[in-house]
């Protein structure tokens, strides 16, 4: 039997993962941060659920898990590092290093941060050290300004991801406003950032996403309980 492993690449050029995300899920595998679900061998067993449950992808934090959940399935691994560099306000796969390492961990495609931001390495070196890779690239924007500028740097995928969370208060819905406008643009556009509905994922998909990742209302079990915790908090059904 073929190993998940030498599969990994069958997903690296852009016909084949349009084949395989087309309309469908991502899954978006990164626990609370110190929780009791932080845990590799837990973020495996999130990522085999999710594609269990129908996702035909799934988003993974840290070479170290992406190259356990690797190990694991062949489904398109969505891939990037999230680092807290003093005096850089950019947090997603900011260094080569980074990258290389995604890169040898199995990523099919490594998402960078793309928004507009002072960051230790330029965006145009990181790009093209994913693409010398084999992997594929996805900009993580906060602003058609960064989708547009994403794409014409050449990458491969741009991602809302980042709509709401350079600065401040984070809103409640998602920018489903950007989804559109960087679909009319062209953009192959992964939605991604406060899809906590299956309703709100098809409102994404309609407003012109090509896939939908989806990772807080999935497997995030802290978040997702607090809701319903504090629902009933502020309900007076029982008084």
């Amino acid at each position: 039997m073929t190993q998940p492993a030498a599969l990994a690449a069958r997903w690296r050029s852009l016909p084949a993962l349009h084949a395989a995300l087309d309309g469908r899920l991502v899954v978006s595998c990164q626990p609370v941060d110190q929780g009791p679900l932080d845990d590799d061998e837990i973020v495996a067993r999130l990522a085999l659920a999710a594609l269990a449950g129908g996702a035909a992808g799934l988003r993974i934090e840290g070479a170290a898990r992406v190259a356990r959940v690797r190990a694991r399935t062949a489904a398109p691994l969505i891939a990037i590092v999230k680092r807290d560099l003093p005096g850089w306000p950019v947090r997603i796969t900011p260094l080569l290093e980074d990258v290389q390492a995604l890169l040898a961990a199995g990523a099919d495609v490594i998402a960078l941060d793309a928004t507009q931001r002072a960051r230790p390495c330029a965006l145009a070196a990181l790009l093209a050290a994913v693409h010398a890779g084999g992997a594929l690239a996805m900009a993580d924007a906060s602003c058609l300004e960064d989708g547009l500028a994403a794409r014409d740097l050449g990458f491969d995928i741009i991602g809302s991801t980042l709509s709401g969370y350079t600065g401040g208060p984070v809103p409640h819905e998602p920018d489903l406003a950007l989804v559109a406008q960087l679909a009319q643009a062209g953009c192959r556009v992964m939605a991604e950032g406060r899809l906590h509905t299956p309703a709100l994922a098809r409102a994404a998909r309609e407003a012109g996403a090509w896939a939908v990742t989806v990772g807080s209302a999935i497997t995030r079990t802290e978040l997702l309980s607090g809701w319903f915790a504090q629902a009933l908090a502020g309900s007076d059904a029982a008084s």
